[in-house]
């Protein structure tokens, strides 16, 4: 029987570049890493291209818990990035909370 990390959240946060803008949205997401890597309920927080879609710019990101992740969204950096950056970088984008099937 398998079972699940109920504690802990996943999430995948995908972007799809503006056309031209790729080089931007990675330097963007790629600028988020330092601050966020130092809030205490960050586990994982990994930038990737997708292969098949350069366009494609996806965070793999696991946090301690629920509150841990609610507190990151809140960071002024977060924030600005959303609210500001995003919307001229970014044609498409989602954010999928995850919860981690255990071996």
């Amino acid at each position: 029987m398998t079972s699940k990390n109920t504690v802990q959240v996943v999430c995948v946060a995908e972007f799809r570049a503006l056309e031209g803008k790729t080089g931007a949205l990675i330097e963007a997401l790629h600028s988020l890493i330092a601050s966020t890597t130092k809030e205490p309920g960050c586990i994982r927080y990994e930038l990737n291209q997708r292969v098949d879609d350069d366009r494609w710019i996806t965070f793999v990101e696991k946090w301690k818990d629920q509150k841990a992740f609610d507190e990151h969204c809140k960071m002024p950096y977060i924030t600005n990035f959303f609210d500001n950056v995003r919307p001229q970088l970014v044609e498409d984008f989602a954010v999928k909370l995850y919860q981690e099937i255990l071996p």
